[in-house]
């Protein structure tokens, strides 16, 4: 094969030229992330309350995008509902992508504190349903995005329920122009490589009093692939609820990572396995079964070159009415 030195001069430049072309493409086709926090009023169960939602969108093409959201349905009567949301956008820009009309559908995997009947005070019921949505965005020059969106929650047990919301976004990659990205950038490289972090928090039972206490954990994170993460832990939920829990998490992480890797944002989903539980003076039972599972949101924003603050949210979700939320954050060694 010929080398770059023996090439003619007139076929040398058309392939800088191309080469050129395909570079700047890659650029117009940056990463094409949102994160937007929404917040505003929502109806059902024959009341008015409030709803409100942490969103993570990512462009799938001009016209096409996928999104995961956080949705809180606030507090009706005996239900207190929210849960994760996975939904696929349609969309349509406008004014020269400044405002962007957008349909969104898909599948809603709730968690409802509810008013129950057997002299227990609570149930902690888990369900699946349907979220229809429809969203109009505008898109400022820089990186900040307004938007309002409106809700349709379907579910077959329990309310279905409507909500505006009023939202404010950022695009976690900056545009060359303003308006949405179309693809995200590929990465050459894992999100993470080692890491290890202590955190404590607060640990919250999902029941109508929403009793609390002080929580810790243990984390070790290894990048799997370049957008997939595995972490094991321990985790002690605290000593001062009704059912004190600790024991042994394993997870898988979907992550991506921004401003030249130094924050990093993820999505888990996994096992928690309870070694010790504690007495519980209502006498439900609360060893039904070691296993539970565990859904969790986390960010990670790294200072230096191997330590890096994080925040996680907890979902541990059981099968006998000890549903808890653990909010942590702590410090992490990267190698």
């Amino acid at each position: 094969m010929k080398n770059a030195k023996n090439t003619p001069r007139h076929r040398l430049k058309p392939l800088l030229l191309a080469g050129a072309a395909c570079a700047a493409l890659s650029a117009r086709s940056a990463s094409a992330q949102e994160i937007a926090l929404y917040g505003g009023w929502l109806t059902g169960a024959n009341t008015n309350t409030y709803s409100w939602a942490i969103d993570y969108t990512e462009g799938f093409g001009r016209y096409v995008a996928g999104s995961i959201t956080w949705l809180n349905e606030g507090h009706m009567p005996n239900h207190h509902r929210d849960g994760q949301v996975v939904q696929i956008w349609g969309r349509l820009p406008l004014a020269q992508h400044r405002f962007v009309f957008s349909l969104g559908v898909g599948p809603y995997r709730y968690f409802d504190t509810e008013a129950a009947s057997q002299g227990q005070g609570y149930s902690n019921t888990h369900g699946w349903g349907g979220l229809f949505s429809a969203r109009a965005t505008w898109y400022t020059s820089r990186r900040w995005t307004t938007s309002l969106q409106l809700n349709r929650v379907q579910v077959s047990h329990g309310p279905s329920t409507t909500a505006v919301l009023l939202g404010v976004g950022y695009q976690l990659d900056a545009p060359d122009e303003p308006g949405p990205r179309a693809w995200a950038l590929p990465r050459t490289h894992d999100v993470t490589n080692n890491e290890v972090t202590v955190m404590v928090g607060k640990t919250i039972l999902n029941s109508l009093e929403s009793q609390s206490s002080l929580g810790e954990a243990i984390e070790y994170r290894r990048g799997l692939t370049h957008f997939v993460d595995g972490t094991i832990g321990y985790l002690h939920e605290g000593s001062g609820l009704k059912a004190r829990r600790d024991g042994l998490t394993a997870q898988l992480w979907l992550t991506r990572a921004f401003f030249d890797d130094q924050l990093t944002l993820g999505i888990g989903a996994g096992a928690y396995a309870a070694i010790h539980h504690g007495n519980d003076p209502d006498d439900r039972s609360t060893g039904d079964g070691i296993l539970s599972g565990i859904v969790s949101v986390s960010g990670s924003y790294r200072f230096t070159q191997h330590w890096a603050a994080r925040v996680t949210w907890n979902r541990v979700v059981t099968r006998y009415s000890r549903d808890t939320d653990v909010l942590m954050g702590g410090l992490g060694y990267r190698f």
